[in-house]
């Protein structure tokens, strides 16, 4: 069974237990596999070897804030080298990812659904046990599969660093 971090972070205001390890600049990152699309060969760890990684894990991309953050580093991506892999990461099903992405224009970045088995989630520790679904967070992994930035946003329902990721991504290209 997989480490419990109770109050590890709120959701509007009410403390929520996050599942999995809480991971750390300089860890490696683990192993996962999750959904672009059914009957696509599922996206994991190894199959994004030799690029630099951010994972931008969102709570779903029909939630306000959720959309911001994908569209903002949708937006980022134009101003990144082909090596910079943004996969945003929910428990969305990949029909309803694919959807918002075709009328909001997300075209730089991949979204990938951990709706399966929670692998991301737990492996990553953003899964929150109460609802099943992912807290927000954000982690920038070098080519070597190391960690080199790695937020959990402390309150599910406000945005990211976005500025410490940025700066984390550009010190790798």
């Amino acid at each position: 069974m997989s480490k419990e971090r109770p109050g590890a972070v709120t959701m509007k205001g009410n403390p929520v237990t996050l599942v999995g390890p809480e991971l750390n600049v300089g860890d490696k990152a683990p192993e996962f596999s999750a959904t672009e699309a059914l009957g696509s060969p599922p996206v994991t760890l190894d199959s994004l070897k030799g690029k630099i990684k951010v994972f931008n894990v969102v709570v779903s991309v029909d939630t306000p804030v959720c959309d911001v953050q994908t569209k903002r580093f949708n937006q980022e991506a134009a101003n990144l080298p082909a090596d910079v892999e943004i996969l945003t990461v929910s428990m969305d099903l990949p029909f309803a990812l694919k959807r918002y992405c075709g009328a909001e224009g997300i075209d730089k970045v991949r979204t990938i659904s951990d709706y399966r088995d929670a692998s991301f989630g737990e492996a990553y520790g953003v899964l929150i046990k109460e609802l099943h679904l992912l807290a927000r967070a954000v982690f920038v992994v070098d080519k070597d599969d190391n960690i080199q930035h790695a937020e959990y946003v402390n309150e599910v329902t406000t945005e990211p660093n976005y500025d410490g990721a940025l700066d984390a991504i550009k010190k790798l290209v």
